[in-house]
């Protein structure tokens, strides 16, 4: 058995010990086995979870997935400290440094009128730190791994920022129905299909983005709704006796159109 000490409540010094125990000759097989890439996507999915938790409202389901992204956090830590590079502590001291540089307001002299002026000061200063001297040196830092609307999302806000926009979101419109007629153009053989469709995905989210609503979450909600008139559809169909994929698309269309009326 390993050198671990049991309580009856534990504090972050303690999950330290446990990834360390863990790792240990006397520890787990597996973890000791980990790397920071074969648990890359474990990372994804605990806070994937600890926002599900989030939408849920559901409070003690979130201490639990904070908890597991906490031993995410902790755990990358550890092999670098194994390496001999950082520690917990390290990264810690990193994050709060960062934080309190980039809080002039609350820990310097500077004076803000509220919440934009805060995020426009943010903006600033991490440019200055990341020695971003161009709005498209800013863009590129975007990081390429978060979801494809977030990033696109996030690219256009940093060219509106340097002036580069829409007036209006039915402008964007116009862009998005120009970018269509591309599409069937393409997909005549006058184009680049996979090009096209990236293009419309694009201006979609910018179209989000000016009307102000978060992209993914748009998507999502539409995803839902199409599987919940998707399910009516495929229970109306059992319900005639019917395979859906016997029917024509007609018989499936006036199916889907009861369930949309219903949805």
């Amino acid at each position: 058995m390993v050198d671990f000490e049991f309580k009856p409540c534990y504090n972050v010094e303690d999950l330290r010990a446990l990834v360390k125990a863990l790792r240990s000759e006397g520890g787990c097989p597996w973890d000791r086995e980990q790397t920071h890439e074969s648990i890359r996507r474990d990372f994804i999915e605990e806070v994937c979870e600890a926002v599900e938790a989030i939408n849920e409202g559901n409070t003690e389901h979130l201490r639990e997935e904070l908890g597991d992204v906490l031993f995410q956090v902790a755990f990358h830590a550890e092999l670098e400290e194994e390496k001999g590079n950082y520690d917990l502590d390290s990264v810690a001291d990193g994050v709060v440094k960062k934080l309190i540089l980039r809080h002039p307001h609350v820990f310097g002299e500077v004076t803000v009128s509220g919440a934009d002026e805060v995020l426009k000061n943010w903006d600033d200063i991490k440019r200055k730190e990341k020695s971003q001297s161009t709005a498209a040196e800013a863009m590129d830092s975007v990081a390429r791994t978060l979801p494809a609307l977030w990033r696109a999302e996030k690219v256009s806000k940093k060219a509106a920022k340097a002036g580069f926009d829409w007036e209006k979101p039915g402008d964007i419109a116009d862009k998005l129905r120009e970018e269509l007629r591309e599409l069937e153009a393409a997909l005549s053989g006058e184009g680049d299909v996979f090009e096209e469709v990236g293009d419309i995905l694009f201006t979609a989210a910018n179209i989000a983005r000016k009307l102000k609503i978060d992209p993914e979450e748009a998507l999502n909600a539409s995803t839902d709704k199409f599987i919940a008139r998707f399910s009516k559809t495929e229970a109306a169909a059992i319900e005639a006796g019917r395979d859906l994929k016997e029917l024509s698309p007609d018989e499936q269309n006036q199916l889907w159109e009861r369930a949309k009326k219903s949805i």
